[in-house]
């Protein structure tokens, strides 16, 4: 399924502009250019992203993120801002936003941006001690793992590795993502070292006779599931 994004933006070029770009990129687009209106639209949730204009005519939208914060929706957002000044930013930042663009910009760290926010996993709720997917378990207390009655012995990356597949069960992990999100690489080191330490993970987690359950996405990266 799409991810779905909010834009609210007063500027009709701008707004078509990212819409478009948006879209041709395969996300799902609701546009907007009345901040009562882009309030109204995140109220009602479903939305896995926010784009909103900081000057809007009717509603703007620091009000607009304050607003829907308060109401307990916590898609991130992206605020646009004619205005570059760093107390502007924090401003911002501190009324909920998770980052923070200055007009003009380039479509192309729109969507660096947009993709990074999206990529950042939710905070585990107190509650949180495990994960699982079909008969695999990960204790993130005692950081063991076990496959039905067999216990896997993991090496802490292999740990660390499985479980940000494991929290983004069901979609589609890009070796970018894992290189980012587990060697910190804001560059392509131009090495296999995602593909060598996925096929160690394989060979302790999924067994001869058992269900793969890390599967190979060709040409994108990694998922896993429920149901092998």
């Amino acid at each position: 399924m799409s991810r779905r994004i909010l834009i609210v933006e007063d500027d009709s070029d701008t707004r078509d502009y990212i819409a478009k770009g948006l879209r041709e990129a395969g996300y799902a687009v609701e546009a907007t250019g009345s901040g009562r209106e882009g309030l109204m639209h995140a109220l009602e949730g479903g939305f896995d992203a926010m784009i909103l204009d900081r000057m809007l005519p009717d509603l703007d939208g620091l009000s607009l993120l304050k607003s829907a914060r308060a109401a307990g929706i916590r898609a991130p957002a992206i605020l646009l801002t004619a205005m570059s000044a760093i107390d502007e930013r924090v401003r911002g930042l501190r009324a909920g936003a998770d980052d923070y663009m200055v007009k003009p910009f380039s479509f192309e760290e729109l969507s660096a941006r947009l993709e990074a926010i999206l990529r950042r996993p939710a905070e585990p709720s107190a509650q949180e001690t495990a994960l699982r997917c079909f008969d695999l378990e990960l204790d993130l207390i005692s950081r063991t793992a076990h496959r039905g009655d067999r216990q896997i012995d993991l090496l802490p990356r292999e740990f660390q590795m499985l479980e940000y597949l494991m929290r983004r069960k069901g979609r589609v992990v890009t070796r970018t993502m894992l290189l980012e999100g587990l060697w910190d690489y804001r560059f392509d080191p131009k090495t296999n070292v995602i593909d060598v330490h996925i096929s160690r993970l394989r060979r302790k987690i999924d067994l001869e006779g058992e269900p793969q359950l890390i599967r190979t996405v060709r040409g994108s990266g990694y998922t896993m599931t429920d149901q092998p």
